[in-house]
């Protein structure tokens, strides 16, 4: 065995470690007593080790790169992201000892670009998100590095059939639950690649269960999956942090989903500042897109005199956003439901 393939197993190792160290993350029942017979939870991703639901696909990047033959330990680690992708891969960036390079956009969250830089990441920012991608690209070309391209690699890199994937912790901890199977899962998408991992998962295990994913405003996921036209492009970039797109990602599998539910962004952060009532903490602005989402089609389900159980995400931690979607004058200036 070469130095570098022995690197690689020790880089394996201490992922495998780290993953070893942490807990399964909490899944919080919503009291809402509104909706009788129909009972809410929340996956509350937020609690894994850099606060948000990309802990596990930054893991999975990274030990997919790794099996690939794509990282040594010379490898600077270029990624385009909105922010949270990039503070998690930062964390594992560290953990193996790499200089790691996020692509962001100028409008980023303050808070977000602290964290990258507290886990010794670098920030590369550029004045919109359509330039991410390139920018990312020619980095990796220039500085002989290595760019993840979660848009590209998210559906793949994660084991869809189980190893303790989000889907398959869902299931599980629903188990003993009085609804074991819900009626419907409730996620949104960035990269895709959680709604396709709990897609497969649902097919794979023949679930009576439909997958239901939200999109903010200026995305054209929910476009797409109308048309199936790839060429959609916006404009406008998506309001709420971490999710929408304005171009159709790669990893975004729209045949694994089956409805999809526009959110207005007022909307989005309404239900945000609505659910830290009933948590007691804050959550970030695509959790309150999910429960936008959960809440309409809890109301069909009661109009319809039907029972059953409804899960869905709690994404990242409010306190990432206190300087935006927790700032009212922030709010007014740029959050509106106009096109």
């Amino acid at each position: 065995m070469n130095n570098e393939r022995a690197w690689v197993n020790d880089a394996i190792a201490l992922i495998k470690a780290d993953y070893q160290r942490s807990a399964d993350t909490h899944l919080i029942k919503v009291a809402l007593p509104e909706f009788s017979g129909i009972d809410i939870y929340l996956k509350d991703e937020s609690t894994h080790p850099t606060g948000s639901l990309k802990h596990r696909l930054a893991r999975s990047l990274f030990l997919y790169a790794l099996c690939n033959g794509n990282i040594n330990e010379n490898t600077t680690i270029i990624e385009a992201s909105s922010g949270s992708t990039a503070i998690s891969e930062a964390y594992f960036s560290r953990l193996l000892g790499l200089r790691f390079i996020a692509v962001m956009a100028k409008s980023i969250s303050p808070e977000k670009i602290t964290l990258i830089k507290n886990y010794g990441g670098e920030c590369h920012l550029v004045e919109s998100t359509d330039m991410i991608y390139a920018q990312s690209e020619h980095l990796a070309k220039e500085l002989n590095g290595y760019y993840m391209d979660q848009f590209t690699y998210a559906e793949r890199a994660t084991d869809w059939r189980g190893n303790n994937n989000i889907a398959e912790s869902i299931f599980k901890q629903m188990s003993l639950e009085a609804y074991p199977v819900p009626k419907y899962v409730v996620v949104s998408a960035g990269t895709g690649g959680t709604s396709a991992t709990i897609g497969r998962y649902i097919r794979y295990n023949q679930l009576s269960c439909d997958l239901v994913v939200t999109d903010p405003q200026h995305s054209v996921f929910n476009e797409y999956y109308k048309t199936g036209n790839k060429a959609l492009c916006s404009s406008q970039s998506s309001r709420i942090e971490g999710i929408g797109r304005p171009r159709v990602e790669p990893s975004f599998i729209a045949s694994l989903i089956d409805r999809m539910i526009k959110v207005p962004d007022s909307e989005s952060v309404d239900a945000m500042l609505w659910l830290e009532t009933i948590l007691g903490r804050k959550v970030g602005p695509s959790t309150g897109t999910n429960m936008v989402g959960v809440l309409q089609l809890a109301r069909e389900m009661q109009a319809k005199g039907e029972k059953g159980s409804i899960v869905t995400l709690l994404c990242d931690r409010g306190d990432r956003y206190l300087d935006s979607y927790y700032c009212a004058e922030w709010v007014k200036l740029h959050i509106t439901d106009t096109p």
